[in-house]
């Protein structure tokens, strides 16, 4: 007779590994990527192995995803299981091996994105909790919070130009006009925020600082949370090469 399968961690209990797991949240033109990405090259500055993974980046959905939004025949629980099918392919594919091996990884949007903005489109809070049991905690969270007229004039005075269909969220039929659907959507997904920052003791970075002056306030924490961060020796530097080969990724310089 086989034993069962070890169970994966329960999100809401600290992880073994050796890693360390990063993650940023926030409403679309609150900066956050910008910010990770920054600091992604200052961890890579001091030496440490870093590795960056993205929301809805995997190959298992992503066409399957961008079919649906093309077609606009997502209702909000296909949505919400897409996005649980793509975070838990990253998770056990891009998230847990490197956290095994000891490196720092980086995640631009972890699974507080579905509880904010799954909510806001009536799926029940508890269900999408409960679909992400799987998931490990993270080390440290950050949620970049910015008033919603501020991320606007981020987004439309940048490249974008205008907003994505699902993003202002004109599927629940809220306005016609994409600005102000957009608006009502996401000030909708910013109280979801507040709500989880609460239950789950999200860092709140203040998001309309200069970028410089968060970028300095984000490594301050990092720093304090890494403070005890040590790699594990011998089979670590092996371990990191298997898995840069396993995954056909190039090693950072």
């Amino acid at each position: 007779m086989t034993s069962p399968a070890p169970r994966l961690v329960t999100f809401g209990q600290p992880h073994s590994y050796p890693g360390k797991l990063i993650i940023v949240e926030g409403i679309d033109g609150s900066g956050k990527s910008t910010q990770l990405l920054l600091l992604q090259k200052w961890l890579e500055s001091q030496g440490h192995n870093v590795f960056f993974t993205e929301w809805n980046s995997s190959d298992l959905v992503k066409e399957t995803t961008k079919k649906g939004k093309k077609s606009k025949s997502l209702t909000p629980t296909t949505f919400s299981l897409l996005h649980a099918t793509d975070f838990a392919s990253r998770l056990y594919h891009s998230i847990l091996p490197p956290l095994k091996a000891g490196m720092i990884v980086l995640a631009d949007r972890y699974a507080y994105t579905a509880f904010a903005r799954d909510a806001v489109r009536g799926v029940s809070r508890s269900w999408v909790r409960k679909l992400y049991s799987f998931a490990v905690q993270p080390d440290l969270a950050f949620y970049f919070k910015v008033p919603i007229d501020t991320a606007i004039a981020r987004l439309l005075g940048g490249t974008r130009g205008q907003f994505k269909y699902y993003e202002a969220g004109m599927d629940m039929g809220i306005s016609q006009d994409v600005t102000e659907s957009f608006r009502i959507f996401q000030s909708r997904i910013l109280s979801e925020y507040d709500k989880i920052v609460d239950e789950y003791g999200l860092t709140v970075m203040d998001a309309t600082k200069e970028i410089e002056e968060q970028q300095d306030d984000m490594r301050e924490v990092v720093t304090k949370a890494l403070e005890h961060y040590k790699p594990k020796r011998g089979g670590y530097g092996k371990r990191t090469a298997v898995f840069w080969r396993r995954f056909g990724v190039s090693k950072p310089e």
